[in-house]
């Protein structure tokens, strides 16, 4: 026990005195600062952020003249030369587009837009929704139906709040910030398990193609070796997660205080995210961190050790990721629309997709014995991963020369003490 302590400390300490592991401590904090107030900032002056685009309206149709109205940095203007002539015109200001309307623009492909570089998509869409409702509009005065009359009565808005029945009582269900939460919780997971992960096996593959592991395996056995190793690892993990969480909180003190007027649209995104259980949150993301952290990083140390250099892990690196970058793609795409799926289910119990599934699935309250369920086949499971990894490191961190491969991996794992 005292020889895995030495390799933890030493791990741990080596890594946390490097100055970019100080400076990332600060940097992240601000840059997640800094990009929210950018976002606010952009949110707020969108408007100006694109010149004025002038279009140059061809209308062969005679339906559409004189009904386009302008927008915000977008100016119709009716056109009184050929096709032709338009389009040299916009080939020569990018700010100037044609749109030509022909007599039967009702064909596919049949109403065009020229110009000089790729069109925006704001433009195309701004254009295409004021066709369509000048279209309907004369399709109504064809059949005698007022359009002042159906636009006051498609101007009626409803709105739904979705309302959570708990024991305490009726609250508000967060929707919204729910689903925030769970793509950044599947996010964040994603990333510091193939970063952390990531850096076990490059310590291994630095310590054998070095030649250290020789001298260090003489006083120590493999397995106390890797365990010393992925312990190490995980607690700069957990150090840089509690100093970012430390930092966020103040940041976020600071923000509240910045926006605490309550005309502010921040003052109601903090009042919201001031409802949500992050303690309840943070401390499930901590568990999955680490368990998911020493399942994968065991099966990192144990692809480490089987190589003699970085560049020969990717055969063995895309079949082990390959359960998490299926869950990740599924998070922020499919789980948090049906959260409480059989799909979703089975992916937050699966100790290989189980770290991003049920962080996806936190923020909606999942079963609590779905929970314990998964808690439970997370601990299973990098207890089990571990001891095979260990039986491939113990053979692979002293093989040198010999190239590894999955056939390979079996028959070290098979081999006698």
């Amino acid at each position: 026990m005292n020889k895995i302590l030495l390799i933890i400390q030493r791990e741990y300490i080596t890594r946390v005195r490097k100055k970019s592991f100080i400076i990332m401590i600060f940097v992240v904090p601000l840059l997640i600062l800094a990009m929210g107030g950018v976002m606010v900032l952009v949110a707020k002056n969108t408007k100006e952020l694109s010149s004025l685009q002038i279009v140059n309206v061809l209308d062969n149709s005679k339906l559409f003249e004189g009904k386009f109205h302008d927008v915000s940095n977008i100016k119709f203007v009716k056109g009184d030369q050929d096709l032709n002539k338009a389009k040299a015109t916009s080939k020569s200001d990018e700010n100037i587009s044609t749109l030509f309307i022909p007599a039967d623009y009702t064909k596919k492909g049949g109403v065009q837009i020229f110009s000089k570089k790729k069109s925006a998509i704001q433009l195309t869409e701004e254009i295409e929704r004021q066709m369509n409702d000048i279209a309907i509009n004369n399709s109504m005065l064809e059949h005698h139906i007022d359009p002042a009359l159906v636009k006051t009565i498609k101007n009626t808005n409803i709105n739904l709040n979705a309302v959570e029945i708990t024991n305490t009582g009726d609250k508000d269900a967060n929707i919204g910030p729910n689903i925030a939460i769970a793509i950044a919780c599947s996010i964040f997971i994603y990333i510091s398990l193939l970063i952390y992960g990531g850096q076990v096996m490059r310590g291994v593959i630095e310590e054998k193609t070095s030649r250290i592991i020789e001298v260090v395996i003489s006083s120590v056995k493999p397995f106390q070796l890797m365990l010393g190793k992925i312990i190490g690892v995980g607690l700069v993990g957990l150090t840089q997660f509690s100093a970012w969480i430390i930092l966020s909180v103040i940041s976020s003190k600071i923000a509240g205080h910045s926006f605490n007027s309550p005309a502010s649209p921040m003052a109601g995104i903090l009042q919201t995210l001031q409802t949500i259980p992050f303690g309840y949150i943070l401390s499930c993301f901590l568990f999955y961190f680490l368990t998911g952290y020493l399942l994968y990083s065991a099966l990192f140390a144990a692809v480490g050790s089987a190589v003699d250099s970085e560049t020969e892990t990717q055969q063995f690196m895309f079949p082990i990721t390959l359960p998490l970058l299926f869950t990740y793609l599924l998070s922020v795409s499919v789980l948090f629309r049906a959260p409480d799926s059989p799909l979703a289910v089975w992916l937050s119990i699966i100790p290989f997709t189980a770290p991003v599934a049920m962080m996806v699935r936190l923020p909606f309250d999942p079963p609590g014995w779905q929970l314990a369920l998964s808690m439970a086949m997370m601990v299973i499971g990098f207890l089990f991963t571990t001891y095979v990894a260990a039986r491939i490191y113990r053979v692979g961190i002293l093989m040198y020369g010999k190239k590894a491969s999955f056939k390979e991996l079996a028959k070290w794992f098979f081999y006698k003490e």
